[in-house]
């Protein structure tokens, strides 16, 4: 997947989770809880969704990896490479 698949998919699993978000509007360097409110759980619930999507472990301790689409993008780059 390209970067740009990667981010619409985050961001597909975003919208899910949090539907009041408008996905038009969601800025690359926003903070998914500071900028986009999301909450605890609902961070939780993407990290789920995205572990089910990709079928890929992510520990807790990489939460903040997921922090804004940017370094989700990124971390999931990462992840998925062969």
């Amino acid at each position: 997947m390209t970067p740009t698949d990667l981010r619409t998919a985050f961001i597909t699993q975003l919208t899910a989770v949090a539907p009041d978000l408008d996905p038009e509007s969601i800025g690359d360097d926003d903070h998914l809880q500071d900028d986009l409110g999301l909450d605890s759980m609902d961070f939780l619930n993407l990290v789920s969704a995205l572990h089910k999507k990709f079928k890929l472990p992510i520990p807790e301790a990489d939460y903040p990896q997921l922090a804004t689409p940017a370094k989700a993008v990124a971390y999931l780059t990462e992840k998925l490479a062969p």
